[in-house]
């Protein structure tokens, strides 16, 4: 099979999780981090993802990208932020010429750690299992390598 260069994203207003993933036979770690959004007007947050997301992906050019699907919170206004900051982190992939594969939650627990119920903690243990991270991963971090791992296990 052709080597895939997976993009996964965990967008947020306060934290965006990105990461990299090569799968060619085995999987590989390319890259990963978060951007953390700066405090202020939601237009300018969302610009300053969409900016981020273009950097990462001119950079490493990934050939894919994978995102969590929406999921309604408590809160209907924070469900609405998450779905902005979904849009713009969506948006910014597919203007640089990505398909975007969406999962839902569980399916993307359910592809890392085997359990469709898996809590943060444990898709942090297995992503750092799985990929091996010089670092610990911060929460958003591992969720978008979680993403992209999920997206690799259809592939």
């Amino acid at each position: 099979a052709a080597a895939v260069r997976i993009l996964g994203l965990d967008p947020g207003l306060n934290h965006t999780g990105w990461g990299i993933i090569d799968t060619t036979g085995a999987i590989h770690l390319g890259a990963s981090g978060v951007f953390d959004i700066p405090k202020g007007e939601t237009a300018a947050r969302l610009a300053h993802i969409a900016r981020e997301i273009e950097a990462v992906i001119k950079t490493h050019l990934p050939t894919v990208a994978a995102c969590e699907r929406v999921f309604v919170n408590v809160n209907p206004q924070s469900t609405l932020l998450l779905g902005h900051a979904r849009g713009a982190a969506i948006c910014a992939a597919s203007l640089a010429g990505l398909a975007v594969e969406e999962f839902t939650p569980s399916e993307i627990k359910q592809a890392v750690t085997g359990s469709g119920s898996a809590d943060k903690k444990m898709i942090q243990a297995m992503v750092e299992r799985l990929l091996p991270i010089p670092h610990h991963p911060r929460t958003d971090e591992a969720d978008a390598l979680a993403c992209a791992l999920c997206l690799a296990s259809f592939l």
